[in-house]
């Protein structure tokens, strides 16, 4: 059995990237225009990593009551206002303070407690069945993708756990477990795992009675992987860290080794997104495996997709956004906004551009916050 049991299906799936804060404000703002175009109740896979999972986690909470009405009119109130709330305190820094002085805690498990004092209560169990929430985060055993959702958990090299019981909460915590301060979340005897294809570590205990995870973004900062693999159409949003040249980086280990760590990720990032973009523009693919799809990110020039008629977005002004930190602290309202509207900016004109079959209707783009347009 290949692991995640599902093949390519004729289905839409949405990747929303990591990068703490910035990232959940920027997704923020590209799910207010799926919304209006119709198209987030159209999505049958939604997989996100580190802040994507900050977002998701709170979507997934409230899907049922969101959905119920058709016009997702409540959109702000059960999904925006409770992020940009949350987005306004400083959870870093107290985690890890807190945990230094408590002997029987952690940073991650400081997370934890803050998602679900917040934003979400809920248990994997509890999820929708459609769409499929995918919360992946790091391996730091196998070195793989661990992905948590209603129906399974686990990595390919130690196989599946069907059917986990765990908080949504932790699941976005081990996403968002940024090394070294929030890692490892770690998982004490979370049940049997079911071999899998390729499952060589499934009856080796020293991967399977504690298994500890680090940010998803470590692996696969796009959360890309098991939506490329499920969907035909793919839409991506990035908020990944813009990688700026340091003319004295820093000397002791740390500093050096979170320079590394920085370097190695805008790599990876870099060529899967590359990948991406090429796999898009190859187009049709003789053994039908053909994707369609749209990519937008924060270091996007809105002019790049060729539409007349998008929202102004002058570079030298999204460029500073490009470079707003990812840490999970006080992100000011005009921050906020402004990240809001670019994410909702760039949705827009990818969606309309490159996958106008999965719009509804033609509600014109108007700013979130026109106090705060970019142009």
């Amino acid at each position: 059995m290949p692991f995640g049991r599902e093949g390519l299906q004729d289905g839409i799936g949405l990747a929303l990237s990591g990068g703490g804060f910035r990232a959940a404000l920027f997704h923020l703002g590209a799910l207010r225009r799926l919304v209006e175009l119709g198209v987030l109740t159209k999505l049958d896979r939604i997989s996100s990593v580190s802040g994507g999972s900050i977002v998701t986690g709170r979507l997934a909470e409230v899907w049922e009551e969101l959905t119920a009405d058709p016009t997702v009119a409540n959109y702000e109130r059960l999904v925006g206002d409770p992020i940009r709330s949350f987005c306004e305190r400083s959870i870093d820094i107290p985690a890890i303070l807190k945990a230094g002085a408590n002997p029987f805690s952690s940073a991650g498990l400081m997370l934890e407690k803050a998602y679900a004092e917040q934003l979400i209560t809920k248990s994997l169990d509890a999820l929708p069945d459609h769409p499929v929430f995918i919360f992946n985060a790091t391996n730091m055993q196998t070195g793989r993708n661990f992905r948590f959702s209603k129906r399974y958990m686990g990595d390919w090299r130690i196989g599946l756990l069907p059917d986990p019981l765990l908080p949504v909460a932790r699941a976005v915590a081990a996403s968002s477990a940024f090394p070294p301060y929030f890692s490892p979340i770690t998982l004490k005897d979370p049940g049997p795992f079911e071999a899998v294809e390729g499952a060589d570590l499934n009856n080796n205990p020293a991967y399977t009675r504690q298994i500890r995870l680090a940010d998803g973004g470590v692996y696969d900062n796009l959360g890309l992987e098991t939506v490329w693999k499920r969907c035909r159409t793919v839409l991506v949003s990035d908020a990944g860290a813009h990688f700026q040249p340091d003319p004295k980086p820093g000397r002791d280990w740390l500093a050096q080794a979170m320079r590394s760590y920085d370097i190695v990720t805008d790599q990876s990032r870099g060529l899967r997104k590359r990948w991406l973009i090429e796999q898009f523009i190859a187009g049709a693919a003789e053994d039908g495996t053909a994707r369609t799809g749209t990519y937008w990110g924060l270091s996007t020039d809105i002019a790049n997709y060729g539409l007349g008629n998008t929202l102004p977005c002058k570079p030298e002004v999204t460029a500073e956004l490009a470079k707003l930190r990812t840490r999970l602290n006080h992100f000011t309202d005009r921050e906020q906004r402004m990240l809001i509207n670019f994410g909702y900016a760039l949705t827009d004109a990818a969606v309309r551009r490159h996958t106008p079959e999965i719009v509804e209707g033609q509600m014109p783009a108007i700013w979130p916050y026109p106090a705060y347009a970019l142009g």
